[in-house]
């Protein structure tokens, strides 16, 4: 087999990240990814070069802001420029029986509570670890 077949059958950083993301574990912090960038590339720069997920989106050019709450059901109402909401993603962790909603905006900032932005941050050193990092 040449060196060129060889390397085709790899699978490049970019389809192994995409790989590992697609996992079920990490269902709702692709659902924040897919919301954040639609360049997989950068968000694969942004998550093998950062170490938390704040770090993370200020790389892709987010800031989180941390509020005592979110009321998703008000949230969908303000959904649109008008309203500033860009994504609404309430994640339902089971193991945990933790709601942790998720608000990306259109002043590029992301609304967490304290606990989501906290889950988020470990499942991204998970997300780290399973990429060998």
């Amino acid at each position: 087999m040449s060196d060129s077949s060889a390397t085709t059958a790899l699978e490049t950083r970019q389809e192994r990240f995409a790989r590992i993301l697609s996992l079920e574990s990490f269902k709702g912090l692709k659902a924040i990814f897919d919301c954040l960038s639609r360049d997989g590339a950068e968000i694969c720069e942004g998550v093998t070069s950062t170490n938390s997920y704040e770090e993370f989106l200020a790389r892709v050019g987010y800031r989180v802001t941390i509020t005592k709450q979110i009321h998703v059901a008000d949230c969908y109402s303000r959904t649109g420029p008008k309203g500033g909401i860009k994504a609404v993603l309430p994640y339902f962790d089971i193991p945990t029986h933790s709601a942790l909603p998720t608000l990306v905006n259109f002043d590029s900032t992301v609304t967490a509570t304290e606990k989501s932005a906290a889950f988020f941050n470990g499942l991204l050193a998970q997300l780290r670890r399973q990429l060998g990092m």
